[in-house]
């Protein structure tokens, strides 16, 4: 069940877990949830842990997760606005299961390799790397 008051599963469009599912594990809503689980961060600080996210997609990817309260935004007035975002209570523990995934995969990472580099016949070798 993907609702309290549907019994849609995940897998329908209309499931509303669902849109919190490809936001948080999307491309860039999982690299900014796990940066984040360092603690508080500025936005110059998520745009150095995430390498090669724009500064407006990073703004998008932020105000999403907030939306879905899984990302809090702090500003402090110190003359210069400063802003600070942190996981929630909602959003650690999704960004703590994150974090297990990465090490899976990182550990996994050889057998995925050899996978891709000995593609048989017929099947395609597909870089681990974009472009390499």
């Amino acid at each position: 069940m993907c609702n309290s008051d549907t019994d849609e599963p995940i897998s329908d469009p209309r499931c509303v877990s669902r849109a919190v599912l490809e936001h948080s594990t999307g491309r860039w809503g999982a690299l900014v949830l796990v940066s984040l689980t360092d603690g508080p961060t500025r936005f110059a600080g998520v745009r150095r842990s995430v390498t090669g996210i724009s500064d407006r997609m990073l703004a998008q990817t932020l105000q999403r997760l907030e939306s879905h309260g899984l990302v809090s935004r702090t500003t402090y007035d110190r003359g210069n606005s400063r802003v600070e975002y942190s996981l929630t209570t909602i959003g650690a523990p999704i960004a703590e299961q994150l974090v297990v995934l990465v090490a899976v995969i990182e550990q996994q990472l050889p057998a995925i390799h050899a996978h891709r580099v000995g593609a048989g016949p017929g099947q395609h070798s597909v870089p681990l790397i974009p472009g390499s």
